[in-house]
């Protein structure tokens, strides 16, 4: 259990003061502090000091300090001085935000000084509590109104609050404790915590795992324990507490609704599961605020005024497969956008190449909505053998796309190069890295033990076959046959997503086409309209189509 304070870091200038915020990290069972910068409210501050006059003047008084203070004040609460065309169309949040990082060395100090007087309540669950009112927009704002500048400096004001703020939560509230809030935290605010603490990938997924069992023991043996007084404050979790919950881990990290990265871990100690939890509560102590982290955001016109480059918002187009072109593990941004553009030009030549009425069944079924039995009835036909010529012409373009890709050419190397680099922190959202996720959870329990051992443990075969209970050439061969299964599930997969990416493709060059042909025709509702019009339409559809190609 962490008891002693440590020192709050010097902040150098109105920039640092008005600009980062505290961060709590766990050093070696220590507790340090630092301060963080926020990039977008110092860009905003530059911003205010090349542009604003009164700022200006503000930032280069001897005293300037107070008078930022009175600026951010009036803007955030007073909507003052009158705004100016180049300022932020959010420049209240942001002064509001400013503020935030002022108080945040008040916080500490409130925090310490009940840490000092109160043996109950340590102090990082003071600061904690005191985090959640400044980064409680309604709450700041509240404090920040009843503020008489005339009567003590804005740091002391908040540090009286404070106090008084502290001490009435943990009166009011005296179950209130750091593992409560490990234990109450949901799954998706605790991983947003974790990651803006700077916890990567596979470290968060098991940090989660454990938190799950560890929760289980805890309110076993501690929350839920008849000798536990109804409303007394949390207990802390002892040594055999940790030493359950990571057996618990240990004992399920192996089974199929396990994820991939707890599965390809080592087997934890109690002390280890302790740590981690630690870092848990930690990462969501720096992360107050439950509505609105504190992560700032800045307008695009404090970014435009900052000369910062401005990211355009990605747009949502039409799935993509993201297939290797050589045997390379992974392929250059460039190298995919080539590929997604050989296969479009591919499909595009193929169906050119159909005869007219397959063209028009694609076409008519993709870029309509009509079904096949109106398509069948259109053309004369069953729908058994509409559905025939259907399969027939897909397959053609099936084959187009699986030429281009080749799998067999680099599927083998793909996957030893994913074992050996990616097996332990995975992309989920790569579709090849999901492919082979799913294989690797489909393989017997002892292969998966093995792969874990030999990429993950990076174990050698003399020390697997003890561990495994097996001869080394029995090691060998098990991993040998686990990689032809990820191999032969990549193909299979990669057959998969093609027929996926076929489809999405039809439908998406069959309903602009439809769109074009019955914009110039200036036809209505397509599923509206008779079989004369409908005709109309897929021949001028056809025609466009040859027209595209002959233009291309």
């Amino acid at each position: 259990m962490f008891s002693s304070t440590p020192s709050l870091p010097h902040r150098d200038g109105p920039i640092e003061q008005f600009s980062t915020y505290l961060i709590l990290e766990n050093s070696n069972g220590h507790l340090t502090l630092r301060w963080k910068s926020e990039p977008a409210l110092k860009s905003n501050i530059e911003l205010y000091k090349n542009r604003h006059k009164q700022f200006a003047s503000l930032y280069n008084q001897p005293d300037r300090e107070r008078g930022l203070v009175r600026f951010w004040l009036e803007m955030a609460l007073h909507d003052q001085p009158p705004k100016e065309e180049w300022e932020p169309t959010n420049r209240g949040q942001l002064a509001l935000q400013h503020l935030t990082c002022y108080c945040e060395s008040s916080c500490y100090s409130a925090a310490k000084k009940i840490g000092s007087r109160n043996q109950y309540l340590l102090w990082d669950e003071s600061l904690y509590i005191a985090k959640c009112v400044i980064y409680e927009a309604v709450k700041f704002k509240q404090l920040l109104a009843k503020y008489d500048a005339t009567q003590s400096l804005l740091k002391t004001y908040v540090i009286v609050f404070m106090d008084r703020a502290i001490q009435d939560e943990a009166t009011s509230t005296v179950k209130f404790s750091r593992w409560r809030l490990l234990d109450k935290e949901k799954e998706k605010m605790l991983r947003a915590a974790l990651e803006r603490d700077g916890r990567r990938e596979p470290e968060i997924s098991r940090f989660l795992f454990a938190r799950k069992y560890f929760k289980k023991v805890y309110q076993i043996n501690k929350v839920q324990n008849p000798t536990k007084r109804t409303g007394s404050k949390w207990p802390e979790p002892d040594s055999q507490d940790f030493q359950e919950a990571a057996a618990c881990y240990n004992a399920e990290k192996l089974l199929p609704s396990a994820s991939h990265e707890v599965s390809t871990g080592a087997e934890i100690a109690g002390e280890q599961l302790k740590n981690w939890m630690e870092l848990c509560i930690a990462a969501l102590q720096n992360y107050p605020n439950r509505s609105q982290p504190p992560h700032l955001a800045i307008s695009l016109e404090v970014r435009r005024q900052a000369g910062r480059e401005i990211e355009a918002e990605e747009s949502v187009g039409i799935w993509e497969p993201e297939w290797p072109g050589s045997v390379e593990a992974e392929e250059s941004e460039k190298n995919q956008e080539s590929l997604i553009s050989r296969a479009e030009e591919a499909l595009q030549q193929q169906l050119l190449s159909l005869k007219p009425d397959q063209q028009r069944i694609l076409i008519l079924y993709y870029g309509t909505g009509l079904t096949q039995e109106q398509l069948a009835a259109s053309f004369g036909i069953s729908q058994s053998a509409l559905s025939h010529r259907m399969s027939t012409i897909k397959m053609k373009l099936l084959k187009t796309l699986a030429g281009l890709s080749q799998p067999a050419q680099w599927v083998t190397e793909y996957v030893a190069g994913w074992l050996e680099r990616d097996y332990q922190t995975p992309l989920h959202s790569d579709l090849i890295h999901a492919v082979l996720i799913e294989a690797i959870k489909k393989l017997d329990a002892q292969e998966r033990e093995a792969l874990r051992l030999f990429y993950g443990q990076q174990m050698g075969g003399e020390q697997m076959a003890s561990r495994l209970g097996i001869t080394q050439p029995a090691v060998s061969e098990m991993l040998r046959s686990s990689k032809a299964k990820l191999e032969a599930a990549l193909v299979k997969g990669i057959d998969k997503h093609i027929k996926q990416y076929v489809e999405i493709w039809l439908a998406k060059i069959s309903r602009r086409l439809v769109k074009l042909a019955s914009q110039e025709m200036g036809a209505s509702s397509i599923k509206e309209a008779c079989q004369e019009q409908i005709s109309a339409v897929c021949e001028r559809c056809l025609l466009i189509l040859r027209q595209s190609n002959q233009g291309g």
